[in-house]
């Protein structure tokens, strides 16, 4: 199993970072945190690297029930999706697939959670 839900999109890596925020929104997803990656790097290690941006997107309701189930799952959310141009110029958007969750932990009851989580994300990257 991959760890991961990918797909490339014909939009500016601004556009898609909009877009896919937009879409997630949709599927109940709030970003809880945006880091630039692009932008740390070149502060804190005068770096220079393409545009990559981590956005951390969390359900309420789905990390709610996640956590009444395995009081552990919180390092593991929230569930992390990022928009990155490379260096050819394609724009990649990447989510965390919360199927992991369930297998890292072993806890079968997190399975139906997961798979629809994955279901709301592979959705809304979809749909960029």
């Amino acid at each position: 199993m991959d760890y991961y839900i990918s797909r490339d999109v014909r939009l500016s890596y601004e556009r898609a970072v909009e877009r896919v925020t937009e879409e997630l929104k949709k599927e109940g997803f709030g970003i809880l945190t945006e880091i630039d990656v692009k932008a740390t790097l070149k502060k804190k290690l005068d770096l220079d690297f393409r545009p990559y941006v981590i956005l951390g997107a969390c359900n309420p309701p789905l990390a709610h029930h996640a956590l009444s189930i395995e009081d552990k799952i919180g390092t593991l959310l929230p569930c992390n999706v990022i928009v990155q141009q490379h260096p050819d110029g394609r724009v990649e958007l990447a989510a965390m697939d919360p199927g992991v969750m369930a297998e890292v932990t072993g806890n079968a009851e997190l399975a139906e959670l997961a798979r629809e989580a994955r279901e709301r994300i592979t959705r809304a990257l979809n749909a960029v």
